[in-house]
C-alpha cells in the first residue's frame, strides 16, 4: 500500500510540475534559456567536421541570398503581386475558381508551370497570388504541385541526363499527380470550398467582366515570365546541350 501511495504522490508531482511548465510564462522561458545555454555549453566548436558544416553552411546562404533570392524569389514576388492587381477575378474564377468545370480547372492549372520556369520556392508567391485571387483550393494545389516539376527547363534537362523516356515520364507523372494531389485537398476541404462558392455566387455577371483587353494581360505576364527566366541567363560551361 506504501508503494502505491508513493507512486500516487510521484505521479500527482508529475503532473503538477508538468501543468505549471505549460501554464507558466516565467518558468517556460527559463526552460528555453536553460536549453539555449546547454546546447552553446556543448557545443562540438573544437571538431573539424563541426567547423566545416557551419562554414558551408554559411556559404549556402551565401549563395541563396545572392543568386536564388534576388533572380528567382524577387520576380516572383512581383509576379504574385501582378496577379492580385493586374488580373481581374473574374479571369482566375474563370479558369480556377470553385464552380468551374473540374477538367478544365485542373487541366489548366497542371500544365500552367510549364512556361514559368519555377522552383518550389518560387512558385509558392504564385500559388498565394491565384488562391487569394479566388482559385479553388483544388487548382491552386494542382499549380503548386506541377509548376516547379513541368517547367520547360526541368523537363529538358531531366530528358538530356537521364534520357528522352525519363524527360516524358517526368512530365506525364507531374500532371497525373498535380490532377490527385488537387483533387486530396478539394476533398479534404470541401467545407471552405462550399463557403468560397457561396461568396462567388454573390457577385454579378457585370462583376466579372474583364477590365482590360486579354491581349495586355499576356503582354505583361509575358514580360514579367520573361524577367524571371532571363535574369538566370549565363554561358553553358559546355559547348553541348540546350
Amino acid at each position: 500500500m506504501q508503494t502505491a501511495s508513493t507512486r500516487a504522490k510521484v505521479r500527482k508531482k508529475t503532473k503538477t510540475m508538468l501543468k505549471r511548465l505549460t501554464t507558466d510564462p516565467e518558468l517556460k522561458k527559463f526552460c528555453i534559456l536553460l536549453a539555449v545555454f546547454l546546447v552553446a555549453y556543448f557545443l562540438p566548436v573544437e571538431a573539424p567536421r563541426f567547423r566545416g558544416a557551419v562554414l558551408e553552411s554559411l556559404a549556402m546562404l551565401h549563395s541563396y541570398a545572392r543568386e536564388h533570392v534576388l533572380l528567382c524569389l524577387v520576380p516572383a514576388f512581383f509576379i504574385a503581386g501582378a496577379i492580385s492587381v493586374f488580373v481581374s477575378q473574374a479571369s482566375v474564377m474563370k479558369y480556377f475558381g470553385p464552380q468551374t468545370n473540374k477538367i478544365l480547372s485542373y487541366s489548366v492549372a497542371s500544365v500552367s508551370g510549364t512556361i514559368l520556369a519555377v522552383c518550389s520556392c518560387t512558385v509558392l508567391p504564385l500559388f498565394a497570388g491565384i488562391y487569394m485571387r479566388g482559385a479553388g483550393i483544388g487548382p491552386a494545389i494542382a499549380f503548386l504541385y506541377s509548376g516547379p516539376a513541368i517547367n520547360v527547363l526541368a523537363i529538358i534537362l531531366t530528358a538530356r541526363v537521364l534520357g528522352f523516356e525519363m524527360g516524358l515520364a517526368r512530365a506525364v507523372g507531374a500532371v497525373l499527380f498535380a490532377y490527385i494531389a488537387g483533387l486530396i485537398m478539394h476533398l479534404l476541404f470541401r467545407k471552405e470550398e462550399r463557403e468560397k462558392l457561396e461568396a462567388a455566387d454573390m457577385f454579378s455577371a457585370e462583376e466579372y467582366k474583364e477590365a482590360r483587353p486579354l491581349w495586355k494581360t499576356a503582354v505583361y505576364f509575358a514580360l514579367m515570365v520573361g524577367i524571371l527566366v532571363f535574369a538566370n541567363w549565363a554561358n553553358p560551361k559546355t559547348d553541348r546541350g540546350l
